[in-house]
């Protein structure tokens, strides 16, 4: 998804509507910093928000995720590169909390670190966890059980080395 491209189109489409930031804003149920940052491409809408605006701006939800107004024609192209393009932002966000976990996982690590030498085991521990989270959120999309099973055995080494590294 193209941010940039739809704040600009949403931007463009309010205003062709004689609409203020504050009234879409007030019609949907949020805050004027909140349409101000999807029109300048900061950040894109909670998804239960793109019908209400479709509305709002008279255009379609697919028009919106395009960015742009779309021919007759080309609405099942459109639509097809849409739907692509969410689930590729679905995963992206599933995978954030992974990345939060091994955010956590590498300050844990550094704490102790402070009172314990430190060994090239917290690193094997850091790509460990790095293995197992890209592994687990890969299985969560595709379902495929090498995927799962690769990602639980990176978690089982992530255990033990960790349990190592603070036992040691």
């Amino acid at each position: 998804m193209n941010q940039e491209k739809i704040g600009k189109f949403i931007a463009a489409t309010r205003k062709k509507k004689s609409l203020t930031q504050e009234q879409v804003a007030w019609q949907l149920g949020v805050s004027i910093n909140a349409v101000s940052k999807w029109e300048r491409g900061l950040c894109l809408m909670d998804m239960s928000l793109l019908k209400p605006l479709s509305e709002i701006l008279g255009v379609s939800i697919n028009e919106i995720l395009a960015g742009e107004r779309i021919e007759e024609k080309d609405i099942e192209k459109k639509s097809e590169e849409n739907i692509i393009k969410l689930t590729e932002l679905v995963n992206l966000k599933s995978m954030k909390y992974g990345i939060i976990g091994m955010a956590l996982f590498s300050i844990i690590l550094i704490v102790v670190s402070f009172f314990k030498d430190t060994s090239m085991s917290s690193i094997v521990s850091l790509l460990c966890a790095y293995n197992c989270v890209t592994f687990l959120s890969r299985y969560r999309i595709r379902r495929d059980k090498t995927d799962l099973i690769s990602g639980v055995m990176f978690f089982i080494a992530v255990i033990c080395n960790t349990i190592a590294f603070i036992v040691s």
